[in-house]
């Protein structure tokens, strides 16, 4: 087999494995014309079609899936042992690309940022901050970051956090002008509104009442989709506003927010590092993968030791 028969076989393997010629281009730094081109003459070599394909996507063709069955885990073998030969002689280099939400992204990455750097000077940190679902591999992330019920049970995934609450908080100025809210009074107050990105909803006011999750209308003072934008808000003493646990405990002046309404607060599920089984096997990946889940394992056992999360 010459070395062009190889690389051909190769994006084949990246195109079944993303679902597109174009994802499989993302993923093996190509260009989509490159990868299609790739994939013809591979189907001209062996004088049939590998896929059925329409505007979205591709599909195997029963040749392509006996092609895919022969020859992936000898792909993937001569891949693993190149990579780590590779590892073997070299730091870890290149880019790593993360898509996680923006509490997480302040939680998780924020603080370990410089210390990340002086580590590893040769890693990239390609870092995409949306709250929405993304399909690692269709997007040409690395890995990701959310919480454990918004993840693909076909990925591995790592704890980074356990579970933790929605806190309700008001200002003192908001506290002082309106009075503390009530769960019979809310109609009276008003609720700094969050706007879902990917949908464009309103989250109303969501209480935890007898095991149950109930959902509040209340007066709305602003609409926005951003954590500090909520902060924002409830410092102008403009309503009640929502932030997890830990990020209340990250703010700077936390002492001028009341908790409110505390027996109705909402628990979240754990939070999980996930990617695709390939990932772990390269370098940078596998570098930026440990330095995270060792600084919150750390960092969640110092909270334990001091109290709850």
């Amino acid at each position: 087999m010459d070395s062009s028969t190889y690389q051909q076989l190769r994006i084949f393997h990246a195109i079944a494995r993303a679902g597109s010629i174009s994802a499989a281009a993302r993923i093996l730094g190509i260009t989509t014309p490159s990868a299609s081109q790739a994939l013809k003459l591979l189907e001209q070599k062996m004088d049939m079609p590998l896929f059925w394909r329409n505007t979205r996507r591709v599909i195997l063709t029963d040749a392509g899936q006996r092609l895919l069955s022969q020859t992936g885990s000898l792909i993937t073998q001569l891949e693993h042992n190149f990579n780590t030969l590779i590892s073997e002689e070299h730091e870890p280099t290149g880019v790593v690309k993360i898509t996680l939400s923006r509490f997480a992204y302040r939680l998780i990455i924020q603080p370990y940022l410089a210390e990340f750097n002086q580590l590893y000077p040769h890693i990239c940190l390609d870092i995409s901050i949306y709250d929405g679902t993304v399909d690692l591999v269709q997007a040409g992330y690395d890995f990701g970051i959310r919480f454990s019920d918004k993840i693909d049970e076909n990925m591995v995934a790592r704890q980074l956090l356990p579970s933790f609450q929605e806190g309700l908080y008001v200002s003192k100025d908001y506290l002082k002008k309106y009075g503390e809210p009530q769960r019979n009074n809310l109609h009276q107050h008003r609720l700094i509104g969050y706007r879902f990105i990917t949908t464009g909803q309103i989250l109303p006011l969501i209480l935890e009442q007898n095991g149950e999750s109930v959902s509040v209308e209340m007066p709305i003072s602003v609409i926005c989709n951003d954590i500090d934008a909520i902060a924002d808000g409830m410092r102008a003493g403009l309503g009640i506003g929502r932030l997890f646990t830990p990020i209340y405990q990250q703010l700077p002046d936390k002492n001028n927010f009341i908790p409110i309404l505390q027996s109705y607060w909402r628990n979240y599920p754990p939070v999980y590092l996930y990617y695709p089984q390939a990932s772990q096997k390269i370098k940078r990946v596998a570098a930026v993968i440990k330095f995270l889940v060792d600084k919150m394992t750390d960092r969640v056992k110092q909270t334990v030791s001091y109290g709850k999360f």
